[in-house]
């Protein structure tokens, strides 16, 4: 592996943190404010990806600004793992930004500049946990977007909005604080260093089986924007928060970054023959099928269009994790690319909820009665969006989620192979009969409150950026190399 030093992963960082100094010091110039996110977002991207070509052919970038403690450094190092978080995330803030205009604009919500800055650190956060070399440079990141999101999500500012935000932090900084803190402490302890390796930095300690398991289970407990189950109840509560947030949230860094730490810790801090020698990968398994049923389950029974979306999520997240701990190759390949898979398709359904209320303040399933008539631009993209969530071709959900069923069945698996299967109709299950409700079911007389339905109309500026996101979900089917190459990369590294 060739070892390069570079500036641009820190650049990659840097942007968006300038971009938001340039947003709050134009806050009396919106129009020049909206289109620095968007100029930003768009060097971010060129960014990161200026970086593929060397992390494909096996390289790695690396860069150490100093030294916290003998052995833990504040570094950054571009590999295929965090190349698949950065590039996703730096991508889909491109359409994120563009929609967050047009949906802010449309409902002229309040402290625009305070939340397209917010916005702009987020990502700063996300690509800084992607290309972080080490434990303690990606605990800071993951903390400074558990605090620079929590503006956004009580944006409202209302009693639900606060409510929502306090359950938001408490889990998060509450987890992070006890188990993360404990997990940090304990590795350094043992392993004299914090750094990522490729077989896994505690894979030579020599420390007992059992302290490593509660070493293992400190982690997936601190990380909780995983999502895993019981540590889930914060992403529900998060849905107060304005639509582009909910996609953010939901789709691009908060809960990409918490699975997104759990593969470096299941890959590059435990390693996968220590996590299949001491039975963490199959118990892991275990916990996240769970976890990937009863979320569905829950999705089935709510009427909320987000909330419906926020439980998806839940079970959606897992796929990733369950992915990683099969400790097969197809399975590990699946698990990454459902990173990107997920992203696409999640930020399209969360985009179509944003359409659907910014054009008729309607929140609730059993209100879209006809709507698709008037929003069919959103109502299709909302379809291609659900098909991706359950998996069917030629969606990038159903690579990823081929991937894992070959991994379940290769590894003979049985017991994961039918949760997958019993999933995925639990996905049709909630997803299909919203776009039926849309297209085929019979206007109703709104509520009150409610637009009425013949004034509903699609505003461009909202509808563009979730079309070409469902565009980007079918690209990711039919030619999936780009995500798949760097997943063979990464297992190739961890000795998959």
């Amino acid at each position: 592996m060739e070892f390069l030093l570079s500036i641009r992963p820190v650049l990659a960082i840097a942007v968006s943190l300038a971009a938001a100094a340039l947003i709050l010091w134009l806050h009396q110039r919106p129009n020049l404010r909206d289109a620095i996110s968007v100029a930003a977002a768009v060097l971010k991207f060129l960014i990161v990806i200026s970086l593929a070509p060397l992390v494909l052919a096996g390289g790695t970038l690396e860069l150490s600004l100093f030294e916290i403690l003998p052995g833990v450094d504040f570094a950054f190092r571009a590999d295929a793992l965090g190349m698949v978080f950065a590039t996703v995330s730096s991508l889909l803030w491109i359409f994120a930004a563009l929609y967050s205009i047009g949906y802010m604009r449309s409902l002229n919500e309040h402290a625009q500049t305070r939340f397209f800055a917010a916005f702009a650190v987020s990502l700063s956060a996300a690509v800084g946990g992607a290309f972080a070399a080490n434990l303690f440079t990606l605990v800071i990141f993951y903390e400074v977007l558990s605090l620079v999101t929590y503006p956004l999500v009580y944006h409202k500012e209302d009693e639900e909005s606060w409510a929502g935000s306090r359950r938001y932090v408490v889990y998060l900084i509450g987890a992070s604080k006890s188990f993360l803190l404990a997990a940090l402490a304990l590795t350094y302890q043992l392993a004299g260093s914090l750094d990522f390796m490729p077989r896994g930095l505690l894979a030579a300690s020599g420390a007992e089986g059992w302290l490593l398991s509660v070493v293992y289970l400190c982690y997936l407990a601190g990380f909780a924007k995983a999502a895993v189950m019981p540590f889930h109840a914060w992403l529900p509560a998060a849905m107060v928060a304005p639509t582009p947030v909910s996609a953010l949230l939901h789709a691009v860094a908060v809960v990409k970054m918490g699975v997104f730490c759990m593969l470096r810790v299941i890959f590059h801090v435990m390693g996968v023959e220590l996590m299949g020698s001491l039975g963490l990968g199959i118990a892991t398994a275990y916990l996240v099928s769970f976890t990937i049923v009863m979320a569905s389950i829950y999705a089935l029974t709510r009427d909320d269009l987000k909330a419906r979306l926020a439980y998806s999520t839940v079970s959606q997240l897992s796929y990733i994790i369950l992915g990683a701990v099969l400790l097969t190759p197809m399975a590990a390949i699946g698990g990454i690319t459902h990173i990107a898979a997920h992203a696409f398709s999640k930020i399209t359904l969360f985009f179509c909820a944003g359409s659907i209320y910014c054009a008729s303040h309607r929140r609730k399933i059993s209100d879209l009665a006809g709507i698709g008539r008037r929003l069919p631009w959103t109502m299709a993209a909302f379809f291609i969006g659900s098909l991706s969530m359950i998996g069917i071709p030629p969606s990038g959900g159903f690579v990823s989620k081929w991937y894992l069923v070959l991994g379940s069945a290769g590894g003979q698996e049985v017991v994961f192979l039918v949760v997958l299967l019993f999933s995925a109709l639990l996905n049709a299950a909630y997803f299909l009969p919203v776009t039926y409700t849309a297209f085929f079911e019979p206007e109703k007389p709104g509520a009150p409150g409610l637009v009425a339905m013949q004034e509903v109309r699609e505003s461009p500026m909202v509808a563009v950026p979730l079309m070409i996101t469902a565009a980007l979900s079918l690209a990711l089917g039919l030619n999936p190399g780009f995500f798949v190459s760097l997943a063979q990369l990464v297992m190739r590294g961890a000795g998959l």
